[in-house]
Protein backbone atom coordinates (compact mmCIF):
# COMPACT_ATOMS: atom_id res chain seq x y z
CA UNK A 1 0.00 0.00 0.00
CA UNK A 2 1.48 3.35 -1.03
CA UNK A 3 2.11 5.88 1.72
CA UNK A 4 1.07 9.25 0.31
CA UNK A 5 3.12 11.08 2.96
CA UNK A 6 6.28 9.86 1.21
CA UNK A 7 5.13 10.84 -2.26
CA UNK A 8 7.93 13.44 -2.79
CA UNK A 9 10.53 10.66 -2.53
CA UNK A 10 11.14 7.73 -4.89
CA UNK A 11 9.65 4.50 -3.61
CA UNK A 12 11.49 1.19 -3.35
CA UNK A 13 10.11 -0.18 -6.62
CA UNK A 14 11.24 2.92 -8.51
CA UNK A 15 14.76 2.52 -7.20
CA UNK A 16 14.82 -1.15 -8.22
CA UNK A 17 13.81 -0.14 -11.75
CA UNK A 18 16.39 2.64 -11.81
CA UNK A 19 19.15 0.21 -10.80
CA UNK A 20 18.31 -1.96 -13.79
CA UNK A 21 19.49 0.87 -16.08
CA UNK A 22 22.70 1.55 -14.15
CA UNK A 23 25.86 1.27 -16.32
CA UNK A 24 27.50 -2.15 -16.15
CA UNK A 25 30.81 -1.73 -14.34
CA UNK A 26 32.88 -3.88 -11.94
CA UNK A 27 31.45 -1.80 -9.11
CA UNK A 28 27.78 -2.20 -10.07
CA UNK A 29 28.23 -5.94 -10.68
CA UNK A 30 29.57 -6.51 -7.17
CA UNK A 31 27.08 -8.00 -4.64
CA UNK A 32 27.81 -5.16 -2.23
CA UNK A 33 26.21 -2.68 -4.64
CA UNK A 34 22.81 -4.40 -4.70
CA UNK A 35 19.95 -2.73 -2.87
CA UNK A 36 19.62 -4.67 0.39
CA UNK A 37 15.86 -5.30 -0.02
CA UNK A 38 16.35 -6.53 -3.60
CA UNK A 39 19.28 -8.83 -2.81
CA UNK A 40 18.09 -12.42 -2.49
CA UNK A 41 21.46 -13.71 -1.33
CA UNK A 42 21.55 -11.13 1.45
CA UNK A 43 17.95 -11.79 2.54
CA UNK A 44 18.65 -15.53 2.78
CA UNK A 45 21.61 -15.17 5.13
CA UNK A 46 21.26 -16.75 8.57
CA UNK A 47 21.55 -13.35 10.21
CA UNK A 48 18.38 -12.23 8.40
CA UNK A 49 16.18 -14.98 9.87
CA UNK A 50 14.35 -12.52 12.19
CA UNK A 51 13.51 -10.38 9.17
CA UNK A 52 12.25 -13.37 7.19
CA UNK A 53 10.06 -14.43 10.12
CA UNK A 54 8.57 -10.94 10.23
CA UNK A 55 7.98 -10.92 6.48
CA UNK A 56 6.16 -14.28 6.62
CA UNK A 57 3.97 -12.89 9.38
CA UNK A 58 3.29 -9.62 7.57
CA UNK A 59 2.64 -10.71 3.98
CA UNK A 60 -0.41 -12.96 4.60
CA UNK A 61 -1.68 -10.66 7.36
CA UNK A 62 -1.66 -7.67 5.05
CA UNK A 63 -3.25 -9.61 2.19
CA UNK A 64 -6.03 -11.03 4.37
CA UNK A 65 -6.72 -7.62 5.90
CA UNK A 66 -6.87 -6.01 2.46
CA UNK A 67 -9.28 -8.77 1.36
CA UNK A 68 -11.50 -7.91 4.34
CA UNK A 69 -11.27 -11.38 5.93
CA UNK A 70 -12.46 -10.97 9.51
CA UNK A 71 -12.81 -14.54 10.80
CA UNK A 72 -12.08 -18.05 9.61
CA UNK A 73 -13.14 -21.66 10.11
CA UNK A 74 -9.99 -23.76 10.31
CA UNK A 75 -9.91 -27.23 8.76
CA UNK A 76 -7.06 -29.56 9.71
CA UNK A 77 -6.75 -33.07 8.29
CA UNK A 78 -4.64 -35.65 6.50
CA UNK A 79 -3.13 -35.09 3.08
CA UNK A 80 -3.41 -38.80 2.25
CA UNK A 81 -7.15 -39.25 2.74
CA UNK A 82 -8.72 -39.85 -0.70
CA UNK A 83 -12.11 -38.83 -1.96
CA UNK A 84 -14.62 -41.67 -1.98
CA UNK A 85 -14.44 -42.05 -5.75
CA UNK A 86 -10.70 -42.77 -5.51
CA UNK A 87 -10.60 -44.81 -2.32
CA UNK A 88 -9.44 -47.89 -4.25
CA UNK A 89 -6.11 -46.10 -4.71
CA UNK A 90 -5.54 -45.78 -0.95
CA UNK A 91 -2.43 -47.50 0.37
CA UNK A 92 -4.31 -49.25 3.20
CA UNK A 93 -7.81 -50.52 3.84
CA UNK A 94 -8.08 -48.22 6.85
CA UNK A 95 -7.18 -45.20 4.73
CA UNK A 96 -9.81 -46.18 2.19
CA UNK A 97 -12.38 -46.32 4.98
CA UNK A 98 -11.43 -42.81 6.07
CA UNK A 99 -12.41 -41.47 2.64
CA UNK A 100 -15.85 -40.73 4.09
CA UNK A 101 -14.23 -37.85 5.94
CA UNK A 102 -13.11 -36.31 2.64
CA UNK A 103 -16.79 -36.11 1.73
CA UNK A 104 -17.78 -34.76 5.15
CA UNK A 105 -15.03 -32.14 4.94
CA UNK A 106 -16.22 -31.13 1.50
CA UNK A 107 -19.82 -30.86 2.69
CA UNK A 108 -18.84 -29.00 5.86
CA UNK A 109 -16.83 -26.44 3.89
CA UNK A 110 -19.63 -25.99 1.38
CA UNK A 111 -22.24 -25.25 4.05
CA UNK A 112 -19.88 -23.00 6.03
CA UNK A 113 -19.11 -21.04 2.86
CA UNK A 114 -22.77 -20.74 1.89
CA UNK A 115 -23.42 -19.19 5.29
CA UNK A 116 -20.40 -16.94 4.93
CA UNK A 117 -21.41 -15.70 1.49
CA UNK A 118 -24.93 -14.98 2.71
CA UNK A 119 -23.47 -12.52 5.21
CA UNK A 120 -20.96 -10.88 2.89
CA UNK A 121 -18.16 -13.42 2.60
CA UNK A 122 -15.80 -11.83 5.11
CA UNK A 123 -16.74 -13.88 8.19
CA UNK A 124 -16.06 -17.60 8.75
CA UNK A 125 -13.99 -18.09 5.62
CA UNK A 126 -12.62 -21.63 5.25
CA UNK A 127 -8.85 -21.96 5.70
CA UNK A 128 -6.88 -25.16 5.07
CA UNK A 129 -3.26 -26.14 4.62
CA UNK A 130 -3.84 -25.83 0.89
CA UNK A 131 -2.64 -29.35 0.02
CA UNK A 132 -4.35 -32.60 -1.01
CA UNK A 133 -6.68 -34.88 0.96
CA UNK A 134 -8.87 -33.23 3.58
CA UNK A 135 -7.34 -29.86 2.71
CA UNK A 136 -8.41 -30.23 -0.90
CA UNK A 137 -11.88 -31.24 0.25
CA UNK A 138 -12.21 -28.05 2.29
CA UNK A 139 -11.16 -25.73 -0.51
CA UNK A 140 -13.25 -27.72 -2.97
CA UNK A 141 -16.39 -27.42 -0.87
CA UNK A 142 -15.88 -23.66 -0.62
CA UNK A 143 -15.57 -23.16 -4.36
CA UNK A 144 -18.61 -25.38 -4.96
CA UNK A 145 -20.57 -22.97 -2.75
CA UNK A 146 -19.47 -20.10 -4.99
CA UNK A 147 -17.17 -18.64 -2.37
CA UNK A 148 -13.50 -18.14 -1.69
CA UNK A 149 -11.15 -19.94 0.69
CA UNK A 150 -7.65 -19.63 2.04
CA UNK A 151 -4.74 -22.05 1.58
CA UNK A 152 -1.61 -21.93 3.75
CA UNK A 153 0.95 -24.07 1.95
CA UNK A 154 4.46 -24.83 3.15
CA UNK A 155 7.54 -25.77 1.17
CA UNK A 156 8.08 -29.53 1.51
CA UNK A 157 9.93 -32.17 -0.50
CA UNK A 158 6.48 -33.61 -1.32
CA UNK A 159 2.90 -32.29 -1.40
CA UNK A 160 4.05 -28.70 -1.69
CA UNK A 161 1.88 -27.63 -4.66
CA UNK A 162 -1.44 -26.02 -3.69
CA UNK A 163 -4.59 -27.84 -4.66
CA UNK A 164 -6.60 -26.48 -7.58
CA UNK A 165 -9.47 -25.18 -5.42
CA UNK A 166 -7.69 -22.57 -3.28
CA UNK A 167 -8.60 -18.99 -4.19
CA UNK A 168 -5.42 -17.80 -5.98
CA UNK A 169 -5.18 -14.42 -4.26
CA UNK A 170 -5.63 -16.13 -0.87
CA UNK A 171 -3.03 -18.85 -1.50
CA UNK A 172 0.14 -18.38 0.56
CA UNK A 173 3.41 -20.27 0.84
CA UNK A 174 5.53 -20.56 3.98
CA UNK A 175 9.04 -21.51 4.99
CA UNK A 176 8.42 -21.48 8.76
CA UNK A 177 5.94 -23.94 10.28
CA UNK A 178 5.57 -21.76 13.38
CA UNK A 179 4.43 -18.68 11.45
CA UNK A 180 2.09 -20.77 9.32
CA UNK A 181 0.42 -22.17 12.45
CA UNK A 182 0.00 -18.64 13.82
CA UNK A 183 -1.91 -17.67 10.68
CA UNK A 184 -4.20 -20.67 11.04
CA UNK A 185 -5.36 -19.42 14.43
CA UNK A 186 -5.13 -15.62 14.30
CA UNK A 187 -8.66 -15.25 12.88
CA UNK A 188 -10.10 -18.62 13.90
CA UNK A 189 -13.71 -18.76 15.08
CA UNK A 190 -13.79 -22.58 15.08
CA UNK A 191 -11.44 -25.49 14.42
CA UNK A 192 -12.54 -28.69 12.67
CA UNK A 193 -9.97 -31.48 12.80
CA UNK A 194 -10.32 -34.56 10.60
CA UNK A 195 -8.28 -37.77 10.76
CA UNK A 196 -4.67 -37.29 9.79
CA UNK A 197 -1.05 -37.99 10.59
CA UNK A 198 1.84 -36.23 12.32
CA UNK A 199 1.05 -32.82 10.80
CA UNK A 200 -2.58 -32.97 11.85
CA UNK A 201 -1.61 -34.09 15.37
CA UNK A 202 0.90 -31.26 15.61
CA UNK A 203 -1.71 -28.67 14.61
CA UNK A 204 -4.36 -30.23 16.87
CA UNK A 205 -2.23 -30.29 20.02
CA UNK A 206 -0.69 -26.87 19.52
CA UNK A 207 -4.14 -25.30 19.20
CA UNK A 208 -5.49 -27.24 22.19
CA UNK A 209 -2.45 -26.24 24.25
CA UNK A 210 -3.00 -22.57 23.47
CA UNK A 211 -6.62 -22.84 24.61
CA UNK A 212 -5.78 -24.97 27.67
CA UNK A 213 -3.15 -22.48 28.85
CA UNK A 214 -5.31 -19.43 28.23
CA UNK A 215 -3.10 -18.08 25.46
CA UNK A 216 -6.06 -18.35 23.09
CA UNK A 217 -9.71 -17.84 23.91
CA UNK A 218 -11.90 -20.97 23.82
CA UNK A 219 -13.60 -21.57 20.48
CA UNK A 220 -15.61 -24.48 19.08
CA UNK A 221 -13.10 -27.31 18.62
CA UNK A 222 -14.38 -30.34 16.75
CA UNK A 223 -12.81 -33.75 16.15
CA UNK A 224 -14.36 -35.63 13.23
CA UNK A 225 -14.40 -39.39 13.78
CA UNK A 226 -14.63 -40.36 17.44
CA UNK A 227 -13.53 -43.94 16.81
CA UNK A 228 -10.40 -42.78 15.01
CA UNK A 229 -9.37 -40.28 17.65
CA UNK A 230 -10.08 -42.61 20.57
CA UNK A 231 -8.08 -45.37 18.88
CA UNK A 232 -4.91 -43.27 18.72
CA UNK A 233 -5.24 -41.07 21.83
CA UNK A 234 -6.46 -42.31 25.21
CA UNK A 235 -7.79 -39.01 26.45
CA UNK A 236 -9.17 -40.44 29.69
CA UNK A 237 -5.79 -41.92 30.64
CA UNK A 238 -4.29 -38.44 30.45
CA UNK A 239 -7.00 -37.12 32.76
CA UNK A 240 -6.74 -40.10 35.13
CA UNK A 241 -2.99 -39.65 35.33
CA UNK A 242 -3.45 -36.00 36.18
CA UNK A 243 -1.34 -34.77 33.27
CA UNK A 244 -4.44 -32.92 32.06
CA UNK A 245 -7.54 -32.03 34.04
CA UNK A 246 -11.04 -33.41 33.63
CA UNK A 247 -12.10 -29.96 32.44
CA UNK A 248 -9.58 -30.19 29.58
CA UNK A 249 -11.72 -32.97 28.11
CA UNK A 250 -14.42 -30.34 27.60
CA UNK A 251 -12.23 -28.24 25.29
CA UNK A 252 -13.29 -30.34 22.27
CA UNK A 253 -16.21 -32.37 21.00
CA UNK A 254 -16.41 -35.42 18.78
CA UNK A 255 -18.59 -35.21 15.68
CA UNK A 256 -19.24 -37.53 12.75
CA UNK A 257 -20.93 -35.46 10.08
CA UNK A 258 -20.93 -31.94 8.69
CA UNK A 259 -24.37 -31.42 10.18
CA UNK A 260 -23.12 -32.56 13.61
CA UNK A 261 -20.26 -30.08 13.39
CA UNK A 262 -22.43 -27.14 12.40
CA UNK A 263 -24.87 -27.90 15.20
CA UNK A 264 -21.95 -28.06 17.65
CA UNK A 265 -20.61 -24.69 16.48
CA UNK A 266 -24.04 -23.07 16.69
CA UNK A 267 -24.69 -24.50 20.14
CA UNK A 268 -21.20 -24.14 21.61
CA UNK A 269 -21.22 -23.01 25.23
Amino acid sequence: MKDERRAPFPDARTDIETCQTTPDTPQTRAPAYRLAFADDEFLCRDELRPMRLQLELLKPEMALSEAGIKSTIVMFGGARIPEAAKKDTARTETLAGLSKYYEEARKFARIVTERSMASGGTEDVVVTGGGPGVMEAGNRGAIEAGGHSIGLNIVLPHEQAPNAYVTPELCFNFHYFAVRKMHFLMRARAVATFPGGFGTLDELFEALTLIQTGRMKPIPFLLFGEAFWRSIINWEVLADAGTISEDDLKLFKFVETAEDALAAIDGWA
